[in-house]
């Protein structure tokens, strides 16, 4: 002992324990060490060398051409109101992937893998700004920190308040699924969700009058047709040999996805949202004023089409892996009924 209190001191010596190194204890998991980056899967890689040099910055986009004085209050409320149900789904982005980033650093997913789900991370804070600064110009204190003084802002302040609410139950839900689903699961949920918003901006994008919407919903859109690549690619890795168990889980994902994304996507069905029965009438007409204002909102029957298109899209890549796709009785599409959709099973984000 003596001699190896004097060897300790003496600097600069390799010190060699007789009989050999000792072992570090079992690291604890799920844990992000140990540290490791092996790549299994090069398609990813590249995606994610993509993202880097497609990277934008919103301060950048033209906002001195956005001037509140050319709309009416009523097309500068409906604007803001379309921002922040829009800000339910992206404004949750950059928490749920750097949630969904840790689990797969703590799962020791390939590198490519968590690489992604930052780039992801990244852009939706991006999407996150835009619905901020529109906001910010549009209806100062928006979405909520402000006082209502007419019957249409008062709709729009408790609409909202009763918006999020319902989005804090999906945040609840979504920390404990993100623990309990494979990948092959929480990808499909994800791709669900970029499926929807391509959609979605790439609508707005051709609808719009207003230049700043226009570049906004475009490149936000270009951001969602990458994130929709990376789902895709890790699900053709992921879906082969799914177990009876999966599919059917993959099947009820689905389902929330249409329930959850509906929001945004046309108009909230039954099965999830808790909601006032005058919240609907009084969402159409605060709707209205963002479509007249020139925003780009698609007509009732124009989002059920484009959804219809989307789902279809999405029906054919989970059909070709012998996965059952859900009922949508709402857009009149047949399939698997399920019967009750529960928080913890909504895992789709924008």
């Amino acid at each position: 002992m003596d001699d190896m209190k004097a060897a300790d001191r003496r600097d600069g010596e390799l010190m060699v324990p007789e009989g050999g190194f000792w072992p570090a204890p079992e690291i604890p998991q799920p844990n992000i060490y140990p540290m490791e980056w092996h790549v299994e899967t090069d398609k990813l890689a590249a995606i994610y060398e993509k993202s880097k040099r497609t990277v934008w910055n919103p301060a950048d986009l033209p906002w001195d051409g956005l001037r509140p004085e050319d709309f009416t209050p009523e097309q500068r409320l409906g604007i803001m109101y379309w921002f922040s149900v829009l800000a339910n789904f992206d404004a949750s982005g950059p928490a749920v992937f750097a949630r969904a980033t840790i689990h797969a650093f703590e799962q020791h997913e390939e590198d490519p893998v968590r690489k992604c789900f930052f780039s992801i991370t990244r852009d939706e804070m991006n999407h996150e700004e835009c619905c901020q600064r529109t906001i910010a110009k549009m209806w100062p204190g928006g979405p909520l920190d402000w006082t209502p003084s007419t019957d249409l802002e008062h709709a729009a302040h408790n609409n909202i308040n009763w918006l999020y609410y319902n989005g804090g139950r999906y945040w609840a839900g979504y920390n404990s699924a993100v623990r309990k689903y494979s990948l092959a699961v929480l990808f499909t949920s994800f791709m669900m969700g970029e499926m929807a918003a391509s959609t979605l901006f790439r609508g707005m994008a051709s609808g719009t009058t207003h230049p700043v919407f226009g570049e906004m919903f475009q490149r936000i859109g270009r951001d969602e047709s990458r994130h929709l690549q990376i789902c895709m690619t890790i699900l053709d890795k992921e879906w082969p040999g799914l177990n009876e168990e999966v599919k059917e889980q993959i099947t009820r994902q689905l389902r929330a996805g249409f329930v959850f994304l509906s929001m945004i996507l046309w108009e909230p069905p039954e099965g999830f949202w808790e909601l006032p029965p005058y919240f609907l009438p009084n969402h159409r007409v605060l709707m209205n004023h963002a479509r007249d204002a020139g925003l780009g909102v698609l007509s009732f029957e124009e989002q059920a089409e484009n959804w219809r298109q989307a789902i279809a899209r999405v029906r054919a890549i989970v059909e070709r892996w012998g996965i059952p796709f859900p009922a949508i009785p709402e857009l009149d599409i047949t399939g698997v009924k399920v019967d009750f959709v529960d928080p913890e099973d909504i895992i789709p984000v924008f």
